[in-house]
């Protein structure tokens, strides 16, 4: 037998263990792995001369924006980001222009993406107007629904329990996951127009309308409102230590829950936002060192269960406003994420069992990627290929995204990503995209 492609001399991941092996690729999807001379022949042989090799990683958290954002970002230009920052497979939020919240904005948000695809994608929908079309929406390949609680952006009130409850118990049977963005609707409007009527507009304010308790009670309201449902929820962006001990204490009573971090709030706090102002406004907003502090308590003791970037493009013109009610919230991530992380196991802040369970392994596990997150003959051939050693400074101008800025400019890094393959085909290599649109596929909900 002759393969389209072995990659040799690797030392990668594979079942808790870094193995010295080779990888054999067919069609698309691992052949076989282990020791070169038990391979097959290749079409293509490339000596990775000891370079780490991950299972493909997973971002459940991206605004690939696109449609009426395109300026912003477009599903070329991000999933090129995210090959550049070896990801194989992004998950892409609703709040687009327009919204993705029908089984009909849905599909042709397909349609736009299919040809410019470096990576894989699946794509949330919000919650259609008419509850009846979740069906429909399911079908037209969703991988899971968000939720904005914060400010109104899909199809459900977010002010009435009882329209949320419905909606919870309609998707529960489809098995997907809502995905939520925990900020109490209700407790932030007040803050906001409070705070705005007395003219404050520094960053300082933004902190005092995003208290703690606004993601608290968000976070509360909601699992009290599934209890009995069976909906699977997924708290994105979680920042407080008292949000995060609510949602581990729904765990522990088998509750259907899991959440996410992003490493903004591992790895930055409020004092950094005080100091740069604007450009690092985020929502949730960063918080102080305690909450940090309680973050990583929860990554030791397994509450965390996900890291995703948010990565969220802006214009520099956006985010550079006087008025802190009028900067567009949110960072890049998708080119940073990995080697930031990569640099704490260096420093021995995290293990690589650790980053593989929450960049790959876990986000398909929660949002039924079957097949992906795993090194092992017969899944898709999708890699992270790494130079472990290899120390480099982050430098936004050379980002694949179309946004050019990131609070991580000038930092000293380790691991610098050396090729990401997709489907078998090698997308980004030495700091090129070497692959034409259309290598990624659209993902939906429990696919292969």
């Amino acid at each position: 037998m002759v393969v389209d492609s072995v990659f040799l001399n690797a030392k990668a991941y594979l079942k808790g263990q870094i193995v010295d092996c080779g990888i054999a690729i067919e069609e698309g999807k691992i052949e076989k792995i282990g020791r070169e001379t038990n391979l097959p022949q290749a079409d293509t042989k490339i000596d990775l001369h000891g370079l780490l090799v991950l299972p493909g990683l997973i971002d459940g958290h991206v605004h690939l924006r696109d449609e009426d954002k395109a300026y912003k970002e477009d599903f070329g230009s991000g999933t090129a980001a995210a090959a550049a920052g070896g990801f194989t497979t992004v998950l892409d939020m609703p709040n687009n222009e327009p919204v993705t919240m029908s089984a009909k904005t849905l599909r042709n948000r397909i349609q736009i993406a299919r040809r410019q695809l470096r990576v894989n994608v699946g794509l949330y929908s919000e919650f259609p107007q008419n509850l009846s079309e979740i069906t429909e929406v399911v079908a037209a390949g969703a991988v899971a629904f968000k939720f904005f609680m914060g400010n109104q952006v899909g199809g459900v009130n977010v002010d009435d329990d009882a329209a949320i409850e419905v909606a919870f118990k309609t998707v529960a049977p489809h098995k997907l996951p809502i995905a939520v963005h925990a900020e109490d609707h209700v407790m932030l409007m007040a803050n906001e127009c409070q705070l705005q009527r007395a003219h404050k507009i520094a960053p300082i304010d933004y902190l005092r309308a995003h208290r703690e308790d606004v993601e608290l009670s968000a976070i509360q309201r909601l699992l009290k409102l599934s209890a009995g449902t069976d909906v699977r929820l997924h708290f994105c962006h979680v920042t407080s230590k008292e949000g995060l001990t609510a949602i581990a204490q729904a765990k522990r009573a088998a509750r259907k829950v899991t959440c996410e971090v992003t490493p903004n709030h591992l790895l930055l706090s409020s004092d950094e936002l005080l100091r740069v102002g604007s450009m690092l406004l985020m929502a949730p907003p960063l918080r102080d060192r305690a909450h940090v502090d309680a973050l990583w308590r929860g990554l030791e003791d397994g509450s965390v269960d996900t890291i995703g970037s948010d990565h969220a493009p802006h214009t520099l013109v956006e985010k550079s406003a006087a008025n802190v009610w009028a900067v567009k919230v949110g960072v890049p991530g998708l080119e940073t994420t990995l080697p930031l992380m990569l640099t704490l196991v260096r420093k021995n802040k995290l293990s690589i069992d650790q980053l593989v369970t929450l960049l790959s392994a876990k986000p398909a596990e929660i949002y039924g990627l079957t097949g992906r997150g795993i090194l092992e003959a017969g899944k898709p051939a999708d890699l992270t290929i790494i130079d472990y050693n290899r120390q480099f400074k982050i430098d936004p101008s050379k980002f694949k995204s179309k946004a050019k800025f990131s609070p991580y400019s000038g930092w000293d890094v380790y691991g610098q990503v050396a090729r990401t393959i997709v489907n078998g085909e090698v997308v980004y290599e030495e700091g090129e995209i070497i692959a034409k649109g259309g290598v990624g596929t659209i993902i939906c909900g429990g696919s292969v």
